[in-house]
Order: structure tokens, then sequence, then C-alpha cells
């Protein structure tokens, strides 16, 4: 089984030494994204709504830069600074998947690189 990593520039470069994602077979993992704006460089905000939404458009325009979108994804872990987040996480996350929804585990870590409130990877099929 080959594996290829996959590089976009529209997501934030890789902090350490691993890939945006790999693909191998049909199967392409995500490494965590954190809610950091590929232009700037920068958190795309504070709050926790709007580091969801940047954590998972960087995840959608990784899938993009390997041939599948969202509706490939079957498994996504949250990681959440603070539990208390997951109600507003939820409602952003649920903008950007559709039923049958991918399966997920989120729960609260002691700490998120950059001192992110949220970190999220997902696993897709094509």
């Amino acid at each position: 089984m080959s594996k290829t990593a996959i590089h976009t520039e529209n997501a934030p470069a890789a902090i350490g030494p691993y890939s945006q994602a790999v693909k191998a077979g049909n199967t392409i993992y995500v490494s965590g994204q954190l809610p950091i704006d590929p232009a700037t460089g920068a958190f795309a905000g504070e709050d926790i709504e709007s580091q969801t939404r940047q954590s998972l458009t960087n995840i959608r325009n990784i899938l993009k830069e390997a041939g599948a979108d969202m509706s490939n994804v079957v498994k996504t872990t949250v990681l959440l600074k603070d539990i208390a987040d997951f109600g507003a996480m939820n409602g952003v996350y649920a903008e950007f998947f559709e039923a049958p929804y991918p399966a997920r585990a989120a729960f609260q870590v002691a700490a998120i690189p950059k001192d992110a409130r949220v970190e999220i990877e997902v696993v897709a099929v094509v």
C-alpha cells in the first residue's frame, strides 16, 4: 500500500515533523487542525465558534487538496480546552456535516498547542 503526504497552502503548515494529512489506500488521515488562519498565521478569533469554524475550514481545504470533501469524513476527534464549550462547538460543527454524520469523540484535554480552544482531526474515505 502506498502513502502520500497531502499539503495545501490553504491550511496552516505543520508545526512539527508531521504532514497536514496522509492518504493511505482509500483513506485520508487529517492531522489535528488548530484554528489558525493560513493567510495571517494567527487564530481566527478567541471564541470557540470562530476557532471551530477555522479548524473545520482548514480540514475542508486539506480534504479538497486530496480530492475529497466533508461528506467523505467517517470519524472525527474534537479536543476542547474547556468541555463547557461543547454546545457552542457543536453548533458550528453541525454547519460542516450532513447526515449520515461521522462518528465522533469529543473531550476536554489539559492543553492544546498554542493555547487554542479547539483542535480537530478527521479520517475520510474516498
